[in-house]
């Protein structure tokens, strides 16, 4: 038995949760989430707490029964306290800023780059060096930030780019004279 698809996933009060089959709703205080499921997992809720369980012990099944619980629990991690990813900018002259509620990047062309956040998604900038994208939905705050960090991924001889907060980039040597 999957040890993860098998845990009760705790329902915090003040979160509502509508099961449908094949479909999730979870709605809290920070916003609502809805997640298309696997028809085959079968989803009950509990007193104060989802429970998640596979027909058969075939491969399929048991591969998707640790993720359904998994993503049942972002969704109700993510309406209650939220997801976040920082970044960091490394180079000379190279720094981020707010205009509006889009992100402003200065990293290096002759040209600043502008990223719109799309909705559900809110952009920090701590300091000119340091972005932190916020949101619910755990897959989107990561692809949004996967997305900022391609503008200028860290580049490995002097290490200038936009990289994850302390994501570890290896460094070469370079040329000698």
């Amino acid at each position: 038995m999957s040890r993860i698809g098998r845990q009760p996933i705790p329902v915090p009060s003040g979160v509502n949760v509508a099961i449908d089959p094949g479909r999730i709703m979870v709605n809290g205080p920070l916003g609502e989430l809805t997640q298309r499921l696997p028809i085959r997992m079968k989803v009950e809720k509990a007193e104060d707490a989802i429970v998640v369980s596979r027909p058969t012990e075939r491969g399929e099944d048991r591969a998707l029964h640790g993720l359904t619980r998994t993503l049942i629990a972002n969704m109700v991690e993510g309406v209650t306290k939220g997801f976040e990813k920082r970044l960091e900018i490394q180079g000379v002259g190279y720094r981020a800023g707010l205009r509006g509620t889009s992100l402003e990047l200065s990293v290096g062309y002759s040209h600043t780059v502008v990223k719109e956040p799309p909705l559900g998604i809110a952009f920090e900038v701590p300091a000119p060096n340091q972005i932190v994208v916020k949101g619910v939905d755990k897959q989107q705050v990561g692809q949004i930030a996967a997305e900022i960090r391609k503008v200028r991924p860290p580049e490995p001889y002097k290490g200038k780019g936009i990289r994850y907060e302390g994501e570890y980039v290896r460094r070469k040597v370079g040329k000698r004279a």
